[in-house]
């Protein structure tokens, strides 16, 4: 099953990649340049009149040009190697008075691979209001080596009301610029339209209408058929601010939309709908208990978390995939804007450390079990009472620090996968990581390898360290982490700064290199027929666990809860069949614990039931389970776990 899955896969996401040509910047204003380009810089207007003078400096705040200002509205500035550049405008005091920034990227011979790891969360229709930087930030994205991007729709735009399609919006546009960039676009949406809620709840949390929410899915599918390459049918839906729903409502939805979309194109990737804070194992059990792993062909996770510590805290994301592949779709660590600056930009010194985070993420990330990461986010934008800054661009578009270091990943980790972590005796602060790539178009070994103490921001950057490679293997070329030439011969030294050293094909097998244990693979088929689970009345208490809001079923010992139970048609045919209790804990009781239901196809049908909660129950064994029964095919589970009240909070 696995590999008719991955078959299947890469048939999809090879059709989608049609070779498209290798990326030139069209003229614009973001400053990014390919090398042996002519580079042009327009004076930005508010020094245009006092600019006399102009230098350019790099990351480390270097000059390496300078020059006059003269009555041209652009200054040429000739040779600059691949790099970041600071470009300031003085006056004749030699003040500044103003400055951009730049990029000169590598130019490669080929683009990426489609199995390349190397992807971006651009989210065009959501953050970029203006049509004309559609396009730019595509190409952007493009040039950096990116051939996967993800972007965001909102179901209330689309569709208005039951079977009411709006014929044309915003993301039918974006999602045409992007793939005729030659990129490949994951879609996730959010936020149930106010028609799509249950009439029949009077919750004030109704529940959603899975079949609204199939039909939905089935004609996305079939609208963005060959323009949008794999499907997220939710975001963070555990966290509060996305509707703070337990992990079996979570699981039903993601049965009843995958199911849409396989109706919709039976060859579209459909990914799990990514938790927001860390994958906790309580979660992981909530996935595994609800045999949810049918409903995913990829299993998106999102990560904010520093990259030292992403292989422990994702071993419950490698449990619950299921031996599928694990896609980090937003990936970052907060980092503070200056204060001082009116845009949003980084010190200068912070906007370094982003920049070499950048490779210390990736590799992590592919070391940890991803195939495929997508950092959270190109274009500029802030959270926090815009305090705290992601975007690898400027406010105007123009390049960060960062934006540059993901090109150098897009060219030396093109089609990567990694081999494993070589791990420095008495060091934990030191990471080597060896892949199997193709940068530039040749099949190489490649070693990521920097030093970086577990620490938060203002004191990174600080540590150095030897690092005597082996005799072996042979090296034939080393770069840094903005991609820049160093020599041929491996760095005497780690910094926090990465630096890639290639080698040729098969030398990193020398190497002891460690690897992390992914989980084996599922492969039972999806069941046509949904289970809902609902307590009107009795919201779910959402409790802070570290960095995730676990949304949990509360109820007090010795109590009886009204529920019900709901149960989807969503195949072609009518079903006839029985639901029951296969599992409770000892003491409670649940009545009826068995229902004979007979169910038209795209119909459902609601079972009420009474919970009664014992007055004392244990807490390993707190799982209740429903099974139906419609044939050797269709053996549907909802399953739930019973909490006692604790200090929590209600959504």
């Amino acid at each position: 099953m696995l590999s008719l899955l991955l078959g299947s896969f890469l048939q999809v996401s090879t059709a989608m990649a049609a070779a498209p040509d290798v990326p030139t910047p069209a003229p614009q204003p973001a400053n990014v340049f390919l090398q042996g380009e002519e580079v042009r810089i327009a004076i930005p207007e508010a020094a245009s009149e006092q600019a006399r003078r102009w230098r350019a400096l790099d990351d480390i705040l270097l000059e390496v040009r300078q020059g006059t200002v003269g009555n041209d509205p652009e200054i040429y500035l000739a040779g600059l190697p691949v790099g970041w550049y600071r470009v300031e405008f003085l006056d004749e005091n030699g003040q500044c008075i103003g400055f951009t920034t730049a990029a000169v990227l590598a130019r490669v011979s080929q683009p990426p691979p489609p199995d390349s790891p190397v992807a971006i969360d651009v989210a065009l229709s959501w953050l970029a209001d203006d049509p004309d930087a559609w396009p730019r930030l595509s190409r952007l994205a493009t040039l950096a080596g990116a051939n996967w991007v993800r972007d965001r729709i909102h179901w209330r735009d689309m569709m208005t009301g039951p079977g009411e399609f709006v014929d044309d919006t915003k993301y039918d546009a974006t999602a045409r610029i992007q793939t005729d960039s030659g990129l490949k676009v994951l879609q996730v949406f959010h936020t149930t339209p106010q028609w799509a809620l249950d009439d029949s709840s009077q919750d004030a949390r109704p529940r959603t209408d899975l079949r609204h929410l199939y039909r939905f899915c089935k004609a996305m599918a079939e609208r963005f058929q060959g323009r949008v390459h794999a499907w997220e049918p939710w975001n963070e839906g555990n966290a509060r601010n996305f509707g703070g729903r337990t992990i079996d409502e979570l699981c039903a939805h993601q049965k009843a939309a995958y199911l849409g979309f396989k109706a919709g194109d039976p060859g579209i990737p459909v990914c799990w709908g990514p938790l927001g804070g860390i994958n906790t194992p309580a979660q992981a059990d909530g996935i595994l208990r609800n045999e949810t792993w049918p409903y995913y062909d990829v299993y998106s996770i999102h990560s904010y978390d520093w990259p030292h510590a992403y292989a422990a805290l994702w071993e419950p994301a490698r449990r619950a995939a299921c031996g599928r592949p694990i896609w980090v779709t937003e990936c970052d660590r907060g980092m503070k804007a200056d204060p001082a600056s009116l845009v949003g930009d980084y010190t200068h010194e912070f906007a370094r450390r982003k920049a070499e985070f950048m490779a210390q993420s990736y590799a992590c990330s592919l070391f940890s079990g991803s195939t495929r990461h997508f950092h959270f986010i190109l274009g500029p934008y802030m959270e926090g009472d815009r305090t705290v800054q992601f975007g690898l661009l400027r406010d105007d578009y123009t390049p960060r620090i960062s934006y540059v270091a993901l090109a150098a990943l897009g060219r030396f980790l093109s089609g990567a996968s990694c081999l494993g972590r070589w791990e420095l005796p008495d060091n934990d602060d030191a990471h080597v990581y060896a892949f199997r790539a193709v940068p530039d178009g040749e099949s190489r070994d490649v070693l990521v390898a920097w030093v970086e103490r577990k620490t938060d921001w203002p004191n990174r950057g600080a540590q150095t360290l030897p690092w005597p490679l082996p005799e072996q293997p042979a090296v034939d070329a080393v770069f840094d982490y903005l991609g820049r030439f160093l020599g041929t011969s491996a760095p005497e030294q780690l910094t926090s700064a990465p630096a890639f050293v290639l080698l040729p094909e098969g030398s990193a097998e020398t190497l002891p290199l460690t690897t992390v244990e992914r989980s084996p693979h599922r492969s039972e088929a999806p069941s046509c027929i949904v289970l809902q689970f609902d307590t009107p009345g009795t919201p779910p208490v959402i409790r802070q666990r570290t960095w995730t809001q676990e949304p949990e079923r509360v109820f007090e010992p010795g109590t009886t809860v009204d529920c019900e139970l709901l149960v989807y048609n969503f195949g072609e045919t009518d079903v006839t069949g029985s639901v029951f209790v296969e599992h409770a804990p000892e003491g409670c009781e649940i009545s009826p614990d068995r229902w004979e239901v007979a169910l038209p196809s795209m119909d459902r049908c609601l079972l009420n039931l009474r919970l009664e909660i014992p007055a004392a129950a244990s807490p390993e064994d707190a799982w209740i389970v429903f099974r139906g029964d419609f044939g050797p095919a269709e053996q549907p589970s909802l399953a739930f776990r019973v909490h006692g009240p604790e200090d929590a909070e209600r959504p």
